[in-house]
């Protein structure tokens, strides 16, 4: 029996298996097993085969955002508008065969989109090289979904499955759990918060599924089993997601108001260029980008050539973006903006940047 069929038998057993308090330690086993199988699956076949075409691009850019939807949503009638890159664009499905990158230039800011080509169910297993695309996703900042908004919401059920298989998961964070395996001593168990999903027998369970007998586990929320397993395996990517739905101006004014209430949602129109401003503007929240402008003593800040950090860059993390060696001839920084209790004000390293601020750095 191959993995695919292992795991296609022991999903039809979850289904089968009622939820209840009896029945939550066989459960939790079964879930250990299938994220097992399914991290299998995804690790590269041993035999070398025949090298096939690239697909990856390399990182560009100050972030890098990729486009996920089915074949024929619009994804890359969404990247010609955006950039300047000309993807082909048809009304038949799977026009993309490979990964096409574009540059969107917003606000000083460089964002590599990638216009992957469309994913379709299997994906997970490898069907119409959904391995390969789900793979550069991971790889993004964030994840742009593009739904058809014509077709309600059994594409975004499908594509979630998708990306849950191979451990992306789409506006969740880190669970907070301690984990850490040892050479001996037995298993360790404890927790901060009342637990209403895991008990110590199911922790045992799930942990000698992955022959781990010796280990410290400490629960400092109220986790799921699922939430479990990520902490054990380790390679789950947590990402933010933004719901895109496309092609508005063929249903209804109420269906429209319904999906942009939604969280994590806008509503688009490639074909009539409607809502793309605030989507872009959605985007640049989700990507937690900042911009900076230095000055130099005795002049006008420059306004021109934006330094682009992350949300939370402190002035070292500016230091090392300017030069290598400035952080450790730095002497201190005067810093105009809203992260400041007046302007200027003398700062060290350790001081938190914000938006549209302006930093002089003094030298020793």
């Amino acid at each position: 029996m191959g993995i695919l069929e292992k795991i296609a038998e022991i999903e039809r057993e979850i289904s089968r298996t009622q939820k209840n308090k009896a029945t939550e330690y066989h459960l939790g086993l079964l879930k250990a097993k299938l994220a097992k199988y399914r991290a299998q699956l995804l690790e590269p076949s041993k035999s070398a085969a025949a090298k096939g075409e690239g697909f990856d691009v390399m990182k560009s850019g100050d972030a890098r955002v990729a486009l996920i939807g089915f074949p024929s949503v619009g994804k890359s009638t969404f990247l010609s508008l955006m950039t300047s890159t000309a993807s082909e664009a048809a009304s038949y499905e799977f026009t993309t065969l490979t990964c096409i990158p574009g540059v969107i230039e917003y606000k000083g800011a460089n964002i590599q989109l990638l216009d992957l080509p469309g994913i379709i169910e299997g994906a997970a297993q490898g069907k119409g090289r959904g391995r390969q695309v789900i793979a550069v996703a991971r790889t993004a900042d964030v994840v742009i979904m593009m739904l058809d908004a014509t077709k309600g919401d059994v594409q975004r059920c499908l594509l979630e499955k998708e990306l849950e298989s191979v451990g992306i998961r789409l506006n969740r964070t880190k669970p907070n759990i301690y984990f850490k395996p040892k050479k001996g001593g037995g298993l360790s168990y404890n927790s901060t918060v009342p637990l209403t999903h895991c008990s110590e027998k199911l922790v045992q369970l799930i942990l000698h599924e992955y022959k781990i007998f010796n280990a410290e586990v400490l629960f400092r929320e109220d986790s799921t089993p699922d939430e479990f397993i990520d902490v054990i395996v380790g390679n789950r990517v947590y990402m933010p997601c933004l719901y895109v739905y496309n092609k508005v101006d063929q249903i209804s004014i109420e269906e429209v108001d319904r999906l942009a209430h939604r969280p994590h949602s806008v509503v688009i129109s490639c074909g009539m260029k409607l809502n793309l401003d605030y989507l872009l503007e959605r985007l640049w929240e989700y990507l937690a980008l900042i911009c900076l402008y230095t000055k130099k003593r005795g002049e006008r800040p420059d306004f021109n050539d934006a330094i682009i950090m992350r949300r939370g860059a402190s002035v070292e993390h500016v230091c090392h973006r300017i030069h290598r060696t400035l952080a450790s001839q730095f002497k201190y920084a005067l810093v105009w903006g809203t992260s400041t209790k007046y302007s200027p004000q003398r700062v060290g390293l350790t001081h938190v940047m914000e938006h549209e601020d302006v930093i002089q750095i003094v030298k020793k």
